[in-house]
């Protein structure tokens, strides 16, 4: 005779999430959600793609990978930027408070417009411009082990804007300051010894807002999910 398990009490936590839907003639308002962690996996992505799946079909947001390779689920978790594949819920009796980056455009709910980020990435050519073409038959552009090792800490950024979007220089000059992680990105060209546009792309930085409004505050350091 098969024998019933025991039910499990509810582990009921509540997260609030940020709504708004420009098709929709109503402000911006927090949406609170129950989330039963005995059935939801462990971390805050799983939670919403469980809300989203369950309860609300219309809770809108960006996922990928699931894995922090991505940077596609970047938002602002508890007051600070994450990405919510890799946030674990915490299990506190507080409720969860979810909100899309700060100091962007949002397009819904915690969707974000990305736009001036990705055009501000395109403006440093973020492209190997080698110093001389390919030969016939070549295939790789090599460089030495040392001259490759440069380059870690830099190549792995994944161009989630948690760090841009946390550093109060890249909010009160988004138009013309690049941020922590474009800035990043320019010296991941600039350091590496395959590339042949060096003094161009540093002559290209030497501006008094592109690069000099880095205060070093460090928020940038605090919220990068690759510890960059």
């Amino acid at each position: 005779m098969a024998v019933t398990p025991p039910s499990q009490k509810e582990r009921i936590k509540y997260f609030k999430i940020y709504r708004w839907d420009p098709e929709q003639n109503q402000k911006p308002y927090l949406s609170t959600y129950p989330v039963d962690l005995n059935d939801c996996g462990p971390m805050v992505l799983d939670a919403l793609m469980k809300i989203k799946n369950e309860q609300d079909p219309t809770l809108t947001f960006r996922r990928s990978c699931r894995e922090g390779i991505c940077g596609s689920c970047a938002m602002n978790i508890n007051g600070v930027n994450k990405l919510a594949c890799l946030t674990y819920i915490d299990e506190s009796a507080s409720a969860t408070k979810v909100y899309p980056l700060p100091h962007m455009y949002v397009i819904k709910d915690l969707v974000p417009d990305m736009g001036q980020f990705y055009e501000q990435y395109r403006s440093i050519e973020p492209w190997l411009q080698p110093k001389v073409p390919k030969q016939p038959g070549q295939a790789e552009f090599l460089q030495s082990q040392e001259d490759r090792a440069k380059l870690d800490g830099m190549y792995e950024c994944i161009l989630c804007a948690c760090c841009s979007t946390a550093c109060p220089s890249y909010w009160w000059n988004t138009d013309k300051y690049l941020g922590p992680a474009v800035l990043l990105q320019a010296y991941r060209w600039i350091e590496d010894s395959r590339d042949g546009s060096t003094q161009k792309r540093l002559e290209d930085l030497d501006d008094a807002f592109k690069l000099y409004r880095c205060h070093t505050i460090m928020n940038c350091t605090k919220v990068c999910p690759k510890h960059l």
